[in-house]
């Protein structure tokens, strides 16, 4: 049930990012931010379940919360943080002195 949530999640994290830049730099720019945040997902998520490989067993905390829900679950946090850096049009916007 969390990895169906997760993926629903960056399903709605890839509309938004492809209407916004859809509308700010046009259609090849949004296809790219679709490429660059598949290519982070599958990535991160290779990186995330090799690392919790080595940390806990495959059943993980339980039913809910086994290691590859945990792995994308880390994942989703790391992406979260580096996203709202990446995309925030103040702090990409700014002008040196």
């Amino acid at each position: 049930m969390i990895p169906l949530i997760i993926f629903y999640v960056h399903i709605v994290g890839i509309s938004a990012a492809f209407t916004s830049e859809y509308q700010k730099e046009g259609i090849g720019a949004a296809f790219l931010s679709i490429g660059f945040i598949v290519l982070i997902f599958s990535v991160g998520w290779t990186i995330s379940t090799f690392i919790l490989k080595y940390m806990m067993t495959d059943g993980g905390f339980g039913l809910w919360l086994n290691r590859d829900a945990f792995s994308l679950l880390l994942l989703t946090i790391g992406e979260a943080i580096f996203y709202l850096n990446y995309f925030n049009e103040e702090k990409n916007h700014r002008t040196v002195r």
